[in-house]
């Protein structure tokens, strides 16, 4: 039985949930989660039971060290509360942790029951998974649904995708099965980039979070990291020949793909978002951004992002999610 006594009564709640692991290429979802947190200074009040999802063989604990008294940190997933105010104040019920071992089933009736027992409105999970999209280009960003009719009213995909799928995809569709609305966003990751972090896909997924929910995220000093990321890229790329005629061909293919979306609907997304941002931090026309300082590996064909991202062994997986990003389908 779930008991929220430490939580106020929320105003229209929406739930955000990232998780790391293979739904969490370059890290990107799972640090935007984390920034909400940070930004808006969440508080936990919930934590799942470490034993009963998670294989510390493959997630293993870490020991620390506070004031000279050992503790242990298990790897769990948490939940915990920002309040966001302005004219429309509203609040984050913020769900970070590791993807389960185990009892995937179990593991999303208890976040439902978090869900339903503080009124959420509106599930958003988000994910990352890599792509044959290039790091100088604006990142991909899907987002889809298994609801026709949220598919309809908030202009998202409705995902068609048929594959395995990971803990990003397993809680959608439960949600949807419990009547809950759900949306799942993802970012796609140039695959021969894919350390963590890319701080320019964890931005893509916050200005699209801001779009899906109507909210304005102060964003710190990510869009400087992301400058800086593509910048690492930029110069780790052109001293690789091979690697830079590879970005080329990427660049050719995706530009050529996107030529009709050029006008109309994209341009006057981006113009009202520079709009809401104009006396702001200045982090919403950023188009490209830098890279790990690690060079990156030689460039190998790779199967389409939805295979790339649903496959075995992948770190991000559409989960069904298509279009949007990199030409993937997601759950």
């Amino acid at each position: 039985m779930i008991e929220l006594e430490g939580v106020p009564e929320l105003v229209d709640p929406v739930m955000v949930a990232a998780f790391e692991g293979w739904n969490d290429a370059g890290d990107a979802a799972s640090t935007a989660v984390a920034h909400l947190d940070k930004e808006w200074k969440g508080e936990v009040f919930a934590a799942l039971d470490a034993e009963d999802y998670y294989d510390f063989q493959v997630n293993r604990p870490t020991v620390w060290l506070d004031d000279g008294v050992r503790k242990i940190t298990w790897p769990t997933t948490r939940l915990s509360v920002v309040r966001v105010g302005g004219d429309k104040p509203r609040d984050l019920v913020l769900v970070r942790g590791i993807e389960p071992s185990m009892r995937w089933r179990s593991f999303c009736n208890e976040i439902l029951g978090f869900a339903h027992e503080l009124g959420v409105e509106l599930v958003v999970i988000m994910g990352a998974l890599l792509g044959d999209t290039p790091h100088t280009r604006p990142v991909p960003v899907s987002g889809v649904t298994s609801d026709p009719d949220l598919a309809r009213t908030m202009d998202l995909e409705e995902t068609k995708y048929e594959g395995p799928t990971g803990i990003v995809g397993i809680l959608q569709e439960a949600c949807t099965h419990a009547g809950v609305p759900a949306v799942s966003l993802w970012a796609a990751v140039p695959h021969y980039v894919s350390q963590p972090p890319n701080p320019k896909a964890t931005l893509a997924l916050l200005n699209r979070l801001e779009d899906l929910i109507d909210l304005r995220i102060p964003l710190g000093e990510l869009a400087e990291d992301a400058r800086a990321w593509q910048l690492g890229v930029d110069q780790l790329a052109a001293e690789d020949s091979e690697v830079a005629e590879y970005v080329q061909s990427l660049e050719e293919a995706r530009d050529t793909a996107e030529l009709p979306e050029a006008s109309g609907e994209a341009i006057a997304r981006e113009f009202e978002r520079y709009l809401r941002r104009r006396d702001g931090d200045g982090g919403a026309f950023l188009r490209d951004a830098p890279a790990d300082r690690t060079r990156p590996p030689k460039p190998k064909p790779s199967p389409r992002a939805g295979q790339d991202a649903e496959g075995p062994g992948a770190e991000g997986e559409s989960d069904g999610e298509g279009s949007g990003a990199a030409d993937s389908s997601d759950d």
